[in-house]
């Protein structure tokens, strides 16, 4: 817990104007408006005291990696101001026996990153009468590292994986090899590419495009980001770009 909670939440205020003068800035660069870019505030690093600070601040969608730190933070809840509209998205790994840990209680999942993940993440859905949101993970770069649907399996599996019920597919996300400003660009641009393609396959409108972090979120939005996901930037105060 921060110990000066004044202090804290006075700088988390001031951070996230400056994030949002930066993807202003970046949206106006690729002649998009900066209400066409959504952030969340990715929470995995710190604990419910520091993401009540954050609503304060003003923040209202957040960002959790692990089922179990989202029970946590959604049961902080309890203390922000009723009838706040706080939400939170499943950005990390699903392993498919915390699924129901995870859905009806999201409004987003943004790492479906395979076609058996996604009939799992549909039967259980279906079992329990909702509609889950998701997105495609895709794996533009190729990095062995980085999970989620090759570029030609998300193609090869778009048409079934849509079509599953209990699930809404949303758009895709993407993670981009770090510290590479150029091959940053050139993964989001895939991304962007391959939703405009995905989109004439399918007919969906895949409207979100997840991809930037703290490192590159102003690459992204420039090449069609609508979601970029920011941790260090929002709740770090040594975080410097």
């Amino acid at each position: 817990m921060i110990d000066d909670v004044r202090s804290y939440e006075a700088f988390l205020r001031f951070r996230r104007a400056e994030i949002l003068e930066r993807v202003a800035a970046a949206a106006g660069r690729s002649g998009r408006d900066a209400s066409e870019v959504e952030v969340i505030a990715v929470s995995k690093t710190v604990g419910a005291d520091e993401v009540v600070d954050a609503i304060h601040a003003g923040w209202t969608r957040f960002g959790e990696n692990r089922p179990q730190e989202l029970g946590r933070k959604l049961e902080a809840l309890s203390r922000v101001p009723e009838g706040a509209d706080v939400t939170f998205d499943m950005i990390g790994n699903l392993q498919k026996n915390k699924i129901n840990q995870v859905i009806g209680r999201v409004r987003l999942i943004h790492s479906v990153s395979s076609a058996h993940l996604a009939e799992a993440i549909s039967k259980r859905s279906e079992a329990r009468g909702i509609a889950s949101d998701v997105l495609l993970e895709v794996n533009v770069s190729g990095e062995a590292s980085k999970s989620g649907f090759s570029p030609d399996d998300a193609r090869s599996c778009a048409e079934a994986v849509v079509g599953l019920p209990g699930l809404s597919v949303r758009g895709l996300m993407t993670m981009a090899p770090a510290g590479d400003p150029d091959a940053a660009r050139r993964t989001f641009s895939g991304l962007r590419e391959l939703a405009d393609e995905l989109r004439a396959r399918t007919g969906l409108a895949l409207e979100t495009l997840s991809c930037g972090m703290s490192d590159d979120f102003e690459i992204a939005v420039e090449e069609g980001s609508t979601l970029v996901r920011l941790g260090r930037y929002v709740f770090d105060q040594g975080f410097v770009r």
